[in-house]
């Protein structure tokens, strides 16, 4: 990995991949998966699915044999559980995968090589395993230090509220109009999707501001590191991870993430969600730390619950309490709040 958190993809590990659901929970369960097939739908085959499943990709369903037979080289585990915990129907079915052939990677906290039975798996079979919830040694204590160039972070409400779309839309659009900007991965789908990054929820208490101050270091070509937010501040569970990535971040502009429909944090009922304007103050006070000229620059917000006559005046309405562009990175785009990061740039 160089010093700026870029690789290309390990060979070793590599596509087309068939990506695993096994039996979710929910929707939100196959985040992981689900931002693969979104983000590089080149990459997926098909999707593995328990016969009991009802979440789809809307991918061919097929065992590990027949994705093999079809060209894929790794199986990727994209279902999440509280606490990344590798269940047993997970570890019978990574050695499913590597007897049939595949190499196999994971994001979950538990690891894939942490489990005998599986290493034994890879061994017999001369597969590789990787775990993408794995942080690379040597990372620093952050020292909050300025240094050079222009970082965008996204910030949420809550988990899973659309941090890492967002903040891959926002790459493109900016792509497209010929500026540098660059994805800078903080979780596991992420770092699927990007082929680098460090798994911020992973690395000890002391160095998340530091892991983030390494995956985003000075650049002065006038471009822009667009990092991907994780949790929320007002979540008891993650804050201190999101407030680790405010520090070391050090973001000149912030796009506050939302899912309108949400009534209490994921996973805690007695906790319901903030306000957007406490909540985007409240990151704002964080941010000032390291970055004391930090600025909001837009709203973004995951109306996949919302009907789609309701979206658009939903984003009017929110856009207008926050004075921000408020667009669904999904079904909008964030073009205005691309237009609207330049002009307060530009001032």
């Amino acid at each position: 990995m160089s010093k700026h958190g870029d690789t290309a993809l390990p060979g070793q590990w590599s596509p087309p991949y068939l990506l695993y659901l096994g039996n979710p929970a929910d929707e939100l369960a196959i985040k992981t998966a689900r931002g693969v097939a979104y983000w590089r739908p080149e990459w997926c085959i098909g999707q593995y699915r328990h016969a009991d499943c009802k979440p789809t990709l809307g991918l061919p369903d097929m065992g590990m044999a027949e994705a093999k037979e079809r060209g894929a080289n790794t199986m990727l585990i994209g279902t999440a559980n509280a606490g990344g915990v590798m269940a047993p129907a997970i570890v019978a079915d990574a050695i499913a995968a590597l007897d049939a052939g595949l190499n196999v990677v994971a994001g979950l906290h538990q690891k894939l090589r942490e489990n005998p039975d599986i290493v034994a798996a890879a061994k017999r079979n001369g597969r590789v395993l990787f775990d993408a919830r794995d942080p690379a040694p040597g990372i620093p204590v952050g020292n909050g230090r300025p240094r050079e160039g222009r970082r965008l972070l996204t910030v949420g409400t809550d988990c899973s509220v659309g941090k890492m779309y967002t903040t891959l839309a926002l790459e493109r659009a900016m792509r497209r109009r010929g500026l540098a900007a660059d994805f800078r991965a903080t979780g596991q789908t992420g770092i699927f999707v990007a082929g680098a990054g460090v798994p911020v929820d992973a690395v000890v208490a002391d160095f998340i501001s530091g892991a983030v101050e390494w995956i985003s270091p000075a650049r002065n070509d006038g471009g822009w590191d667009l990092i991907e937010g994780q949790g929320s501040l007002f979540h008891p569970s993650y804050a201190g991870v999101s407030l680790g990535l405010l520090h070391g971040a050090q973001p000149d502009a912030l796009v506050l993430c939302h899912e309108p429909t949400r009534r209490h944090m994921r996973g805690l009922p007695g906790y319901p969600i903030p306000q957007l304007k406490a909540c985007l103050e409240a990151n704002l006070a964080a941010a000032r730390l390291t970055n004391p000229a930090v600025q909001a620059v837009g709203v973004a917000l995951n109306t996949s619950g919302v009907p789609a006559q309701e979206a658009a005046a939903l984003c009017r309405r929110i856009g207008d309490e926050l004075a921000l562009p408020c667009q669904d990175p999904v079904t909008m785009g964030v073009e205005a709040i691309v237009d609207h990061l330049l002009a307060c740039v530009a001032n």
